[in-house]
Order: C-alpha cells, then structure tokens, then sequence
C-alpha cells in the first residue's frame, strides 16, 4: 500500500486542485490531505480564505481521489503526519520546489507542475 500527501488551502477549488489531486492519487493508493484551517492559512501563510475550513474539507472529501484529510496547523507538523500515517511520497505543486527537500530523509518528495492558467490567487484577483 503506497500512501501519498499533500497539503493547501483548496480555496476556491478549481480545476487546477482537480489536476493535482489526480495526478499526486495516481503515484500511489491512496491520497492523504493536509487542509490549511482558517487560522495557519491566515496567521501562517499570510493568506486569507474565502471559503471556510469545513467548507473546503466538504468538497475535498467528495473528489474521489481522496483518502483521507486532516488540519495542517503550521509548518511544523509535516515530520510527525508522515511518520504517524506512514507515508511513502510527498507531493506539492512545483512552486514549492525545493522548500520540502529536508522531508526526503523520511519519505520521496515529488514536485509536480501546476495547472497553467488558473490558480486561487488568479480567481481572488478577478473577483476583486
């Protein structure tokens, strides 16, 4: 059983989370989520969501390409989630690359390319 995660926000959930979610499921049996709760997306990330935590975590669990989702609190926690759900690869889109290198003492780090044209920062842009 190969167990891949990621982690985000999924705000506003668009195609490009679709794209992501389908590609990182297809490395492995099963797909793990860290979802960004309100607070460490704004206190942490410096982002604020438009779309509340329990929202996005209702939508992340219907896509069908999903296992399992938990909070992701801060920065810090990823060593423990990998260890505590055994994770075998870490997937984040590849304008994170480089930055979860360190984690490739405990698991494979992938960085997969983005969806080009569209991403959460885009759509909040044009509804301003």
């Amino acid at each position: 059983m190969i167990r891949v995660l990621t982690y985000g926000n999924f705000d506003l959930f668009h195609v490009g989370h679709v794209r992501l979610l389908e590609r990182a499921s297809l490395l492995g049996d099963e797909l793990y989520i860290g979802l960004s709760t309100d607070e460490f997306s704004f206190k942490g990330k410096s982002k604020e969501t438009i779309i509340p935590y329990n929202q996005r975590y209702e939508v992340l669990k219907s896509c069908r390409y999903v296992t399992e989702i938990f909070p992701e609190f801060h920065w810090n926690q990823k060593i423990r989630d990998i260890q505590y759900y055994n994770i075998d690869i870490f997937v984040m889109g590849d304008d994170w690359r480089g930055k979860f290198d360190f984690l490739k003492e405990h698991c494979e780090v992938i960085y997969l390319s983005r969806t080009p044209d569209i991403s959460t920062t885009y759509l909040k842009d044009i509804l301003k």
